[in-house]
């Protein structure tokens, strides 16, 4: 006795909601649990440091070419 597709299907649709359920639970546990809070608030600021510049795409590091003489 093998397992056919319609047996998948009601498997799926049945516990596939409370799966997705029951992880995004967990998920959102982890993300509000108070000792992950210096975690997410370095994430955020590290995001912000030494941006203060913008990038020297120059031709001599790869960045668009001169239009005028087509040299790079």
């Amino acid at each position: 006795m093998g397992i056919d597709h319609d047996t998948l299907v009601g498997f799926a649709k049945s516990w596939g909601l409370f799966y997705l359920i029951a992880f995004s639970i967990v998920v959102l546990v982890y993300v509000f649990w108070p000792g992950n809070s210096k975690r997410f608030d370095r994430a955020k600021k590290s995001i912000l440091e030494d941006d203060d510049k913008p990038r020297n795409d120059g031709p001599k590091n790869g960045g668009p070419r001169n239009d005028k003489t087509g040299e790079k």
